[in-house]
């Protein structure tokens, strides 16, 4: 059996980050993901894809972000740079390994893997919150007639069938879809709040420097502003969308509550038949190949506090809102990551 001090599950930019402070220590660790490379996540998404903030707040810790042809990555550039991350701090990562069960034992916990198991004192999950594909149920009502795709399996305009295209989801992730399927064919927008939009840029200056300055950006989730700003819907980022909705070029849609056969039915008792449907209505977690309890409240989310867990020697690392507004953003994991390791070098109690 492999056995080390610590197992970081997960070789996004949270477990990587992690890895390049435990280098820093003398405690032996590995990284393992599922993926085939560094930075597949991030290379399997649409094509289009861009980073909202600027290559200068999206690099991780003791590194700074490649130089880059755009002010704001691409998804390319992103799986690019993590690469090139592992290969500059030698962090130890073994890919392709799926891991299927997690155990706590005696003496710290037996991770089940399709390449074998593993044991470690410490153990850190690092798998983030975009898991499993979060379609509504009604989904399953929709005629075969109309091709439907999640945001996680949408690549480039190609893959749609002709005619007109409805997306579901009024996220980032579907403003940039709807924008750049709104070039050749009919679009609708289908979301459930009032849409708030905030530019990229202002004087000059990237939108995520004001929110820096102000605080915004690492104010903890349970101080007064970070508490406030957990309440709200996160803002659409860029100028693209709304001069599109203003203008009738995209035409807005409420909330899509059923499906009859190939009629979609909104909560303003309209209806809309359509070609095409992406739902980009985000992800939800998959722990159950955790088989520990005293980890999860009622809903299945994580019990932590800033990624300590009530069980000695489990963490997590990644997640949104883990202590910060920028926890689960590429600029701001470095932060949880110094951490947790900080917390992981201390010496568990005997009982």
């Amino acid at each position: 059996m492999n056995q080390y001090d610590v197992i970081i599950i997960g070789g996004g930019q949270a477990g990587l980050s992690l890895g390049y402070y435990l280098k820093k220590t003398a405690l032996s660790f590995i990284i393992l993901d599922k993926g085939s490379e560094v930075g597949e996540v991030w290379r399997k998404r649409y094509d289009s894809l861009t980073l909202f903030t600027p290559n200068f707040y999206s690099a991780l810790p003791g590194s700074k972000f490649n130089e880059t042809k755009n002010l704001y990555p691409t998804k390319d550039e992103v799986a690019d740079y993590l690469q090139a991350y592992v290969e500059e701090n030698e962090l130890p990562i073994q890919h392709q390994t799926d891991v299927q069960e997690l155990h706590q034992v005696t003496d710290g916990f037996r991770i089940v893997t399709n390449r074998g198991d593993f044991h470690t004192k410490k153990v850190v999950v690092a798998t983030g919150p975009f898991q499993k594909p979060l379609i509504p149920g009604f989904s399953q009502s929709l005629s075969s007639n109309v091709l439907q795709l999640h945001s996680s399996e949408y690549k480039n305009p190609t893959q749609l069938q002709k005619g007109s295209v409805l997306v579901i989801g009024g996220g980032n992730s579907g403003a940039q879809i709807a924008v750049e399927l709104s070039r050749e064919r009919h679009v609708y927008l289908s979301v459930g709040h009032k849409l708030k939009f905030i530019p990229l840029d202002v004087g000059g200056k990237s939108i995520f420097w004001y929110i820096d300055k102000l605080g915004l950006y690492s104010a903890g989730k349970d101080s007064f502003i970070g508490s406030k700003i957990r309440k709200l819907k996160d803002p659409i980022l860029g100028s693209e969308l709304k001069p599109l909705l203003d203008n009738k070029t995209i035409k807005l849609k409420p909330r899509t509550i059923s499906i009859q056969d190939d009629t979609f039915q909104f909560q303003d008792n309209t209806e809309l038949q359509v070609s095409n449907v992406i739902w980009s209505t985000g992800f939800r977690a998959d722990y159950q190949w955790i088989h520990i309890s005293n980890l999860f409240d009622q809903a299945g989310f994580p019990i932590h506090e800033r990624g300590v867990t009530p069980v000695t020697g489990f963490y997590f690392i990644g997640l949104p809102w883990l202590h910060s507004r920028s926890s689960a953003l590429l600029g701001g994991v470095g932060k949880d990551a110094e951490y947790l390791v900080n917390q992981i070098m201390k010496p568990v109690a005997k009982e």
